[in-house]
């Protein structure tokens, strides 16, 4: 019998060395290089000459049908909207997320959706016993379903045998991480495992026969990446990503990988006592209704683009004295960087000393402003607490601002008006020449005020305007 010789592998990225060492080279990665056993490469068999095996049918692309309707819509609509339209029958999907975010609550409420239509779930969890799930089961579904069935287990070769027993439509496998093969001597998490254990997932799901929707929770690295080697990613149909502040009930839910539908859109969550509770209309959620009469001050509302839906957001500001050298930039919802520069703007070219003042900015519900558009908006809401001015509930601003204190147009700006309208605005403010005029008078509800400078904004809102400090 050979003798066998040890090698080592890198749980983080894969990388294989022949000793160990307490630094991986190729992801720099410590403490991360896992023994395991390998034959030397003076008993490795002769390779044997590659047989050539005839395809059982060869048909072109145009011949073959695309089924549209193979999926499974699980009622959930943040979920299914992300999803593309719901669960492809025959894909392979990972949810991940930071532990306590909620993707064992989703995962659970999604089996709960896809039994009440008739299917059989199977629950595969690795992380939790099953009593456990029972508890966690009472708390979020108003009533559990008898088509739900659980396994605790972290062997793959068992969950073959509770697949054979119930064939299931939908696996959910909590978590991917946890799961090994007997005929791997590696522990549950390494690389070999998570990959071999995926690419037996994924025979199942795509089985021509039986095809079936699979979904597996997915553990973040502590740099928010997702655990294991990066081809994990390339082999799923999709990967989900579930963002949580911590302390914070707002859940955001990506995808950076589809290939059934669209990388862009974004589903809002908010977590309850029973469970995660889709936002149907985040314009509502994201802004605080006012009546004409009830406005304050350092409040402005703008719209931004999550995924392919328009979003009306709301930004609070408050400016106050400072009496240190070094006045306070605090935003909880864009970069510090990104604030300092639309205040050196609107000093420069809006004509409002702030060199003496605290700015603090964040967004009603926690929204994170990650495009340009929203930097109109912010300037305006400062302006107002700066001069202690209110803006009228009715007014929206949409735009970027440059360095030279103009306004630049941003994409899509038909829609987000549509937005607008259709929530009952009255006026909103963008730069010019971001719509064609025949676009303009399509809209008669709202007044559209296309100007070129951020002075000539300042002083249709505020009039000749004076810092108050």
């Amino acid at each position: 019998m050979a003798k066998k010789k040890e090698s080592y592998i890198c749980s983080s990225c894969g990388y294989v060395s022949s000793k160990w060492m307490g630094q991986c080279p190729q992801c720099g990665s410590w403490n991360t290089l896992e023994e395991v056993e390998a034959l030397p490469q003076e008993a490795a068999p002769a390779r044997a000459k590659t047989q050539v095996v005839r395809p059982k049918e060869l048909r072109p692309l145009k011949d073959i049908t695309a089924d549209r309707s193979r999926r499974y819509v699980t009622g959930i609509g943040e979920f299914d909207r992300v999803l593309g339209g719901g669960l492809v029958r025959d894909s392979l999907l990972i949810l991940a997320a930071k532990p306590g975010a909620g993707k064992s609550t989703l995962l659970l409420q999604t089996a709960q959706c896809i039994a009440e239509q008739g299917h059989t779930v199977l629950y595969i969890s690795g992380e939790e016993s099953e009593s456990q799930i029972r508890r966690r089961a009472e708390r979020i579904l108003s009533g559990i379903h008898p088509k739900i069935w659980v396994y605790a287990t972290t062997s793959m070769n068992q969950i073959l045998g509770a697949v054979q027993e119930t064939d299931p439509s939908v696996m959910i496998i909590d978590s991917i991480q946890t799961m090994a093969l007997d005929e791997n001597a590696s522990r549950p998490g390494s690389p070999t495992q998570v990959m071999e254990c995926t690419q037996t997932l994924m025979k199942l799901a795509k089985d021509p026969d039986h095809p079936r929707a699979i979904l597996m929770a997915g553990q973040l690295t502590k740099d928010d990446e997702l655990a294991g080697v990066r081809s994990l990613e390339h082999m799923v149909d999709t990967v989900l990503y579930m963002e949580a502040d911590n302390g914070e009930e707002l859940r955001m839910l990506s995808a950076t990988k589809n290939r059934f539908g669209s990388t862009g859109e974004m589903g809002f969550f908010t977590m309850e006592e029973d469970g995660l509770k889709a936002i149907d209309n985040p314009s509502e959620y994201f802004m605080t209704r006012r009546a004409v009469g009830q406005e304050v001050t350092g409040s402005a509302l703008t719209v931004v683009k999550e995924g392919t839906r328009p979003v009306i957001a709301e930004v609070e500001a408050l400016v106050s004295q400072s009496f240190t050298p070094y006045p306070s930039r605090i935003s909880e919802c864009m970069k510090r960087d990104q604030l300092s520069t639309l205040i050196s703007i609107l000093e420069q070219r809006g004509g409002q000393p702030l060199y003496d003042k605290n700015v603090v900015i964040k967004t009603t519900g926690g929204l994170k402003l990650n495009q340009q558009s929203a930097n109109l908006a912010v300037i305006l809401a400062i302006v107002s607490s700066s001069l202690r001015k209110s803006i009228p509930v009715d007014h929206v601003f949409i735009g970027d601002v440059g360095l030279t204190g103009e306004l630049k147009k941003v994409p899509q700006m038909e829609s987000r008006i549509r937005e607008l309208q259709r929530m009952g605005f009255k006026r909103v403010y963008i730069p010019a020449g971001a719509l064609r005029r025949e676009v303009q008078d399509k809209y008669q509800d709202i007044e559209i005020k296309a100007l070129r400078t951020l002075s000539q904004v300042l002083r249709d809102v505020f009039g000749d305007i004076k810092p108050v400090f």
